[in-house]
């Protein structure tokens, strides 16, 4: 099948590369030409594990191709994919201008019957809003039909979501765009993992509540690991006793710095502002974000408690939102590193892959290319990103190169007692 993937982002990679894997034909356009021209040359714009095999293979192969011609892509392809950033506005809402554009584009040079698909996060009546638009672009009427495909891609796994996923959400009303997106998922459906057709609203909405109930545990959690620091509790135990009932289960269940990254944040905030614009409560969903941006910052209330922050130097650990990539868009580590610069301290910083993006948008930040490095001389270390590599470092080595043996642990990766033994000034989320 003939697809063209517009947007070169996470979604837009990882899709037309798994796509072109699975023996299609498929164009990937973007308007910005620099990067057309780096992935043209197969260098990867993105950190994603296992990625970079696929989409050497199938560049070489002539299945993948990149361009910014968008006559070209929309006119030879079957099947046209929306993968373009949906950010917050200043309204706090979806930011549908990049959508809207695409839209706009796909009517003026539709040569033929097309299935447009949106897996852009949207809110819902969006695939109404890109049907009204390519129709008022046409020159003349030509069939297309507008689906609702949501993507269920995790950073730092989503080659493994891609090929395996859990289940593949088609909103439509039309057979035969049905039939068309069936055909061309079914390589990659599994038993169990089934292909759910749904009208085009309920896809719309699967996708921002699937991150807001996510998001929700995580907040959940965060919430009572202030209740388990006042009383004596141990968050983790509380995580591992409601997570046994099989009714919940355990995963988003860990206490921590809060959640970042390209979409839950910016999916709670769309999400609460679609409910309001149909009179409805946002109550929970506010709650959900207010006590996320607040747990942000949780650290720093921890650190003051047994460090003067004014004068110091602080090494953080981790800068990406999550383990697994390089995104840093509203990882926790930002608002820390900004809220104890604000207090006088000064900032080493060390990531295994983030450094150059966290380049970019921090400033008066040394940052280092080794972790113990990173310690030399400081006063305190945050973990604010839960990397394998941080997770069993050499202790005594740490604590040589620490000023003072202070650690806040912003992901509780390293036992409380334990620490404690080795001489450290240990401090976790919820824990003792």
């Amino acid at each position: 099948m003939n697809l063209t993937i517009v947007g070169t982002g996470y979604v837009g990679l990882v899709a037309g590369t798994g796509f072109a894997n699975l023996g299609n034909r498929v164009i990937c356009l973007d308007n910005d030409e620099v990067k057309i021209a780096a992935l043209l040359r197969g260098e990867l714009t993105i950190y994603e594990p296992g990625l970079e095999e696929i989409f050497k293979r199938t560049l070489k192969s002539g299945r993948l191709l990149f361009t910014p011609d968008t006559k070209k892509a929309v006119c030879e392809s079957d099947v046209i994919f929306i993968c373009v950033g949906t950010p917050t506005n200043h309204l706090q809402e979806a930011d549908l201008m990049a959508v809207e554009n695409v839209a706009a584009l796909i009517g003026r040079f539709m040569n033929g019957y097309k299935v447009v698909v949106n897996k852009s996060t949207v809110p819902v009546g969006t695939a109404e809003l890109v049907k009204n638009i390519i129709k008022a672009n046409q020159e003349k009427a030509i069939d297309f039909d507008v689906v609702s495909n949501p993507e269920f891609l995790r950073e730092g796994a989503a080659v493994k979501d891609f090929e395996n996923p859990e289940r593949i959400i088609i909103g439509t009303d039309s057979k035969k765009a049905e039939e068309i997106m069936t055909s061309l998922y079914r390589s990659v459906a599994r038993t169990g993992r089934p292909i759910m057709i749904t009208d085009v609203k309920s896809a719309e909405i699967i996708k921002y509540a699937g991150n807001a109930m996510l998001a929700t545990r995580i907040s959940f959690m965060n919430q009572l690991s202030h209740l388990c620091d006042k009383t004596g509790a141990d968050i983790k135990d509380v995580s591992r006793g409601i997570g046994l009932d099989s009714r919940i289960g355990p995963r988003f269940l860990h206490a921590g710095v809060g959640y970042g990254g390209s979409c839950f944040p910016k999916d709670v905030r769309a999400l609460i502002s679609t409910l309001k614009k149909c009179g409805c409560d946002a109550d929970l969903f506010e709650a959900v974000h207010r006590i996320n941006e607040k747990q942000k910052t949780v650290v720093v209330e921890k650190l003051k408690s047994v460090l003067p922050i004014d004068g110091s130097t602080i090494a953080i650990w981790g800068l990406s939102f999550k383990p697994k990539t390089d995104d840093i868009r509203e990882a926790p580590s930002l608002k820390i590193i900004e809220e104890l610069k604000s207090l006088g301290a000064r900032i080493n910083a060390f990531d295994p892959v983030a450094i150059e993006n966290a380049r970019k948008v921090l400033e008066d930040v040394i940052f280092f290319d080794d972790p113990y490095e990173t310690l030399r001389g400081c006063d305190a270390l945050i973990v604010a990103t839960e990397w394998d590599e941080f997770r069993n470092p050499d202790m005594k080595a740490v604590k040589s190169l620490l000023k003072k043996p202070v650690i806040v642990d912003g992901r509780n990766i390293y036992d409380p007692k334990e620490m404690k033994r080795l001489g450290f000034t240990y401090v976790g989320i919820g824990r003792q």
